[in-house]
């Protein structure tokens, strides 16, 4: 009797066990599959951020040739300025005239900075008011 009473205990522990083990790799299962859908979209997020990365540098590298384009083309300006300054002297305060205009200057400004005559600073006003 206390050997079948052995026995049994013994089957219940084993079935127990058995029981354990099998539970305990259902959710190792489930583990693992999360784990795996959890990688494919850390892999997919990482491709979409290294093409974004890409995309920006692409990005800025053309900047920088524009950049540097536009720098070849902005370079020689103020020497060809004071080329075009040095050749027509009464275009000077003509143009330093619309620049006032524009920025709101009075016909009496107009006069004393650039040293226009009243006429000539009135049609200055009128032609460069937008």
């Amino acid at each position: 009797m206390i050997f079948e009473v052995g026995v049994v205990l013994l089957a219940v522990l084993w079935v127990g066990t058995v029981a354990l083990f099998l539970t305990h790799t259902r959710e190792q299962k489930r583990l693992w599959a999360q784990q795996e859908a959890d990688g494919i979209a850390r892999d997919q997020r990482l491709r979409e951020l290294s093409k974004r990365v890409d995309a920006y540098q692409n990005g800025t590298v053309r900047m920088g040739e524009a950049l540097h384009e536009l720098r070849a083309v902005v370079a020689p300006l103020p020497d060809k300025l004071e080329q075009l300054q040095q050749r027509d002297p009464d275009s000077l305060s003509f143009n330093q005239a619309a620049k006032l205009v524009s920025m709101g200057a009075s016909i009496d400004e107009l006069t004393q900075a650039c040293g226009l005559t009243q006429a000539e600073a009135e049609l200055m006003s009128r032609l460069h008011r937008g």
